[in-house]
């Protein structure tokens, strides 16, 4: 239960252990890694969205300098990728390479493998696909209509995935008050600063080691294993350093499939390294959802039922982000008692970039949507956004709470975090400021968003592996998880360091090594923490109960006479000057004499931990803009984020995941955004078509937190990592209408473009 560390570590500013390897550019990531021999991977992609693929004419790109081979469909025979939307059939696995069909730009066709990635490159531009055209569908509403081309015929349709609640009647048939919205949530492109990569090297005893860039080992291990029929034990995954992943690098890509495969063909290492161009149209892309609402509401602003419909873009093989509306489902309550919801959702595939998880998975979807219908209803009701809230607020002493969509919320207090977030913006003088400008008609307006969300964190795969390790010169923290940013190394230190009461110098952390580390289950959902902490946790605490044992055999006492003095030492209680660090007692343990009977020699103890529900964060975004009512630009001016991801171990890394999140949240909201054009073609394929925000387009963020812990884990907390990206979102678009008010404006769909404000006011 929480409470149970000591706290002399915890939660206090330490600094993270990682950072001297990345300021000085001494970190290690895959590209900086040299492989004598390696071959170089180039992929050859579909120009074109849907096609039947004829023939691909490889003829003079394979007599070409340096060219090892180039490989197509039929060449290397491998089969498809696993199965990996809940709910989809097999016939729309991902082929690792096209056979006889593309549908999408940015579709695998063949690859080359050449000595430099020069020769690759130029060699691909020589392989000659040849495609029969067929028309594409690049929305779920023209891959919906009658008679619309198939991107899969044998299915018979392009939906191919539908949930919803089981509700019959009519919802908001009693509401005085009903709002409605209708809203996309727009396709978004991953951008992690290193791209998609790949390097296997082969193994004399018919093995391979990968290095890759994945938010999970082990499941890419398993991936691999089941793609490639290769026994799992034979494939050897390592995760170096990774710059950034944000969901997309959840799962395993065809191209890094390849790789391994073709390494194993050719029996030399072979590596791949995506561009950005390439990573923009290749890399899954995040949310795509379309959403048609109505919430119903007394006279009072009391919510009283809530009918929401969702359509998917899946783009064009389901992957996880086909199954990404149920997340959105689970979500659809927000932070509100809604007595009845209607919720019912399809996914569509489309000729376009396949949709994956991204930052937030499904809940950013819905905490935009259920937070603009609130500041709808308090509009409609000519009302505080504020007040309408906290009427409708879950109470403090109502958890665990269960939503008309059966979702659990452990805990929470949202009303203390409304609350806080108010009162650090300065709620009351912004209202007083934004009612002068109006009054005077300056060109700059003033508007202020709310957002009071939840999520989920930890929605699936509660389980994980933490081992810990004490030996004469160091501790060893093995752990499950992946980090990619997120300062593992400092946090799972922080707790053995608290745990055992050692130095958090000599506490050495091992991640991302499938032959080191047991199982794990990637870092991903916001689960790491909750999930591999509490792993860590027990773990350490089982060493330290060993080292009593250790001790009390050594000495003739009970164990329980074993106390832990100031300082971490070991000893018999009253005897302070006989106390054995931990690691004198781990050079004891490695002799079998010194040791209980059955227990084995070393100080060790493993630890697989099991969280029966997911945990349910939530917090209040304040957002601050100015809109120049000539220009349409609009301008952050302050952000206030506070946030409650229950107990807060290292108060750095929780706010700094705060800042990356609300970084993507705002662009999201004002810049960023995928489209295509009626042929399916990509407009925003680089970074100078596709916008995102930077240092001096962001303000400064101001955070705070609530600490409501939760009963789910030991360590009492919650996940934060796509905190920062729900709560931001909301309250920026919140925020900007709340300007445009005046002026009538209902509903602008992100990104919130000058031009779309312009036209509307305008209009």
């Amino acid at each position: 239960m929480p409470g149970q560390l000591r706290g002399s570590i915890l939660g206090a500013e330490v600094r993270r252990t990682e950072d001297p390897r990345f300021i000085t550019g001494t970190g290690r990531y895959l590209d900086d890694m040299t492989i004598e021999g390696a071959l170089w991977a180039v992929m050859v992609r579909s120009t074109v969205p849907h096609a039947m693929l004829t023939s691909v004419d490889t003829d003079a790109a394979t007599d070409m300098p340096g060219v090892v081979g180039v490989f197509t469909a039929s060449d290397l025979d491998l089969g498809p990728l696993p199965k990996a939307a809940p709910g989809a059939t097999d016939d729309t696995r991902r082929p690792l390479l096209a056979g006889d069909r593309v549908r999408f730009v940015g579709d695998l066709v063949a690859v080359v493998v050449a000595e430099t990635p020069q020769q690759g490159l130029d060699a691909a531009e020589a392989v000659w696909p040849d495609y029969d055209m067929l028309p594409p569908v690049t929305t779920p509403a023209e891959a919906t209509a009658e008679g619309a081309p198939l991107l899969f015929p044998e299915l018979g349709t392009n939906v191919v995935l539908e949930g919803g609640t089981d509700v019959q009647d009519d919802v908001i048939a009693d509401a005085e008050i009903v709002v409605r919205v209708e809203l996309e949530n727009q396709r978004l492109a991953a951008v992690p600063l290193e791209p998609n990569n790949a390097l296997a090297v082969p193994r004399d005893d018919g093995g391979v080691d990968v290095w890759l860039g994945s938010q999970g080992a082990h499941g890419a291990r398993n991936t691999l294993s089941r793609t490639l029929g290769v026994d799992r034990d034979l494939i050897h995954v390592k995760v170096p350093d990774m710059g950034g992943g944000f969901g997309a690098k959840i799962n395993v890509f065809p191209e890094q499939a390849l790789v391994v495969a073709l390494a194993m063909k050719l029996g030399r290492p072979v590596r791949w390294q995506e561009g950005r161009g390439e990573g923009m149209l290749a890399m899954s892309h995040g949310r795509g959802q379309y959403h048609t609402v109505e919430l119903g509401a007394d006279r009072d602003g009391l919510i009283q039922g809530l009918r929401w419909r969702v359509t998917q873009d899946a783009g064009a093989f389901p992957l996880y982000g086909a199954y990404l509306a149920h997340f959105t489902q689970r979500m659809a309550a927000g932070s509100y008692r809604i007595p009845r919801i209607d919720f019912r959702w399809q996914a569509v595939l489309t000729n376009t970039t396949p949709i994956d998880a991204y930052r937030g998975a499904g809940r950013p979807e819905a905490a935009l949507t259920i937070e603009r219908l609130v500041d709808m209803l308090a509009a409609e009701l000519q009302a505080d956004p504020a007040e309408v809230r906290r009427k409708n607020f879950i109470g403090a002493d109502e958890f665990p709470f269960i939503t008309a969509t059966e979702e659990r919320y452990d805990s929470g207090d949202y009303g203390a975090a409304l609350d806080l977030a108010l009162d650090l913006s300065g709620y009351v003088e912004l209202r007083a400021e934004q009612t002068r400008r109006r009054a005077r008609g300056d060109r700059l307006q003033l508007g202020i968003g709310i957002s009071s969300y939840v999520e989920v964190t930890a929605p699936g795969g509660r389980k994980d592996w933490g081992k810990t390790e004490v030996t004469p010169e160091e501790v060893v923290v093995y752990s499950g998880a992946v980090s990619h940013g997120h300062s593992h190394e400092t946090t799972f230190a922080q707790i053995a360091a608290e745990t055992l009461g050692v130095p958090l110098e000599r506490i050495r952390f091992v991640q991302g090594d499938t032959d080191l580390v047991v199982s794990g289950g990637g870092t991903m959902g916001s689960r790491s923490l909750q999930m591999a902490g509490s792993a860590v946790m027990r773990s350490s605490k089982a060493v330290l109960e060993k080292a009593r044992r250790v001790i009390a055999h050594m000495w003739e006492a009970a164990p329980e006479d074993v106390v832990v003095f100031d300082g971490g030492s070991l000893g018999i209680a009253g005897m302070p000057d006989q106390a054995l660090s931990l690691f004198e007692i781990a050079q004891h343990a490695a002799d079998p004499d010194n040791l209980p009977p059955d227990e084995e020699p070393g100080l060790m103890a493993e630890d697989r931990w099991s969280q029966e529900e997911a945990t349910v964060p939530f917090g209040t975004h304040v957002s601050v803009v100015e809109v120049d009512t000539d220009t349409g630009d609009v301008r952050v001016l302050r952000h206030i984020a506070c946030d409650d991801c229950g107990t807060i171990f290292s108060p750095m890394v929780v706010d700094g995941q705060v800042h990356g999140g609300v970084a993507q949240g705002i662009g999201q909201a004002l810049w960023e955004g995928m489209r295509y054009d009626p042929d399916g073609n990509p407009l925003t394929a680089n970074l100078t078509t596709y916008l995102i925000p930077s240092a001096t387009t962001l303000p400064l963020i101001e955070i705070d937190h609530t600490q409501t812990t939760t009963d789910q884990n030991p360590l009492g907390a919650k996940g934060i990592g796509e905190a920062g990206t729900i709560g931001s979102t909301p309250a920026v678009v919140n925020a900007v209408h709340d300007a445009l008010r005046p002026w009538g404006v209902q509903h602008l769909d992100m990104p919130i473009t000058p031009s779309k404000i312009w036209d509307a006011l305008n209009a």
